[in-house]
């Protein structure tokens, strides 16, 4: 059994090994990490030795722990880094280049039909009859998107989404609710097998899924970090919240999704959305612009250029063929659309 695990913003641990009648035997561990005392790489092998093969990522972390002699030095890694790449080599999980990606790029769209599309192609994913795909979305309107157990009343001003013509909907996955504006965003889509994120806690998979784009930042000369449980933050400020959610199938499959601020309107968002103090430390536009910090500031490129430089950094890494939906997906995505994200009941069914 094989399992890989890139540490965000960290190194590659690349485990190999047997189960045998239920223990881990013949355990390897390799990567590009740094490790002193050399030595120390087999006393991490054999502290793994005859662990129980359904061992969680922190005992097996706490077994290497006890075997390392003092004053090892673990840079670019840790010791649950190790125990996850063996849950991931247990699991059998894949790894982002076993795929064929498709990207989506498409034009701009309605916000019912962004949240269906998300349904629709993640339970393609699930079903084996879409390849893993990463989706650019572009809005053809303002938008409030609400995280699925948020309360309607509590998050949006329901009278200033009006005045400003914006459209509020509820997403199928948690979270916080975002505000929107075509030209201010940039949101994204993975919709991947279960097996990618699989040996991987719910915290530890928003880390990596966001990893590439971290990486595709940093190339536009952005420093930014995954901030717990689901941000994506810069010395100046948050610049992207994901949220997640998982199709429990015989195969499965995990819908990540992002929404980058690449410019604000602060005015406009705290007259739409209900900033509560537990967010801000005032309701203020002053303390909404200090808590998130636009990509248009922080890279001086035009949205269309951030959005390309994007893309190319995950074709970099993992490869991906223009894409598009189909005609049955759409199909299924508009009657989703027109029925669920577009009705009262769905919208509203947390007051």
């Amino acid at each position: 059994m094989h399992g890989e695990y890139k540490v965000p913003g960290g190194k590659l641990v690349v485990v190999d090994l047997d189960v045998v009648d239920g223990a881990l035997r013949a355990v390897r561990v390799a990567g590009d990490f740094f490790l002193e005392p050399d030595e120390a790489l087999l006393d991490i092998d054999r502290a793994l030795e005859g662990a129980a093969a359904d061992s969680d990522a922190r005992a097996l972390a706490a077994r290497i722990d006890a075997a390392l002699p003092a004053g090892a030095v673990l840079f670019g890694f840790t010791s649950e880094a190790v125990g996850i790449a063996v849950r991931r080599a247990v699991g059998r999980a894949t790894d982002w280049t076993d795929y064929d990606w498709q990207i989506l790029h498409e034009g701009p769209r309605p916000p019912e039909l962004h949240m269906a599309l998300d349904e629709v192609l993640t339970a393609e994913v699930a079903a084996g009859r879409r390849a893993p795909t990463l989706r650019v979305w572009e809005w053809d309107r303002p938008a409030v998107i609400i995280g699925s157990f948020q309360s309607l009343r509590n998050e949006v001003d329901l009278r200033g989404a009006a005045r400003h013509g914006v459209t509020v909907v509820r997403r199928v996955s948690g979270g916080g609710a975002m505000f929107v504006e075509p030209g201010n965003t940039i949101t994204y889509s993975l919709c991947v097998p279960a097996a990618l994120v699989q040996g991987l806690s719910f915290a530890e998979s928003y880390a990596y899924l966001d990893d590439w784009v971290l990486g595709a930042l940093g190339d536009m000369g952005v420093t930014a970090w995954y901030k717990p449980l689901n941000d994506i933050a810069t010395d100046a400020g948050k610049v992207a919240g994901a949220a997640q959610k998982r199709v429990v199938t015989d195969a499965g499959a995990v819908l990540h999704h992002v929404t980058m601020a690449y410019d604000i309107d602060a005015e406009k968002m705290v007259e739409v959305l209900r900033i509560g103090r537990e967010k801000l430390s005032d309701k203020g536009v002053a303390s909404a612009k200090k808590r998130v910090d636009p990509l248009r500031r922080q890279t001086g490129l035009p949205r269309a250029e951030v959005i390309e430089r994007m893309i190319g950094s995950f074709r970099s890494r993992y490869g991906g063929a223009d894409g598009t939906v189909s005609e049955a997906e759409l199909a299924r995505a508009r009657a989703l659309a027109a029925g669920k994200f577009s009705s009262r009941e769905w919208t509203a069914r947390v007051p």
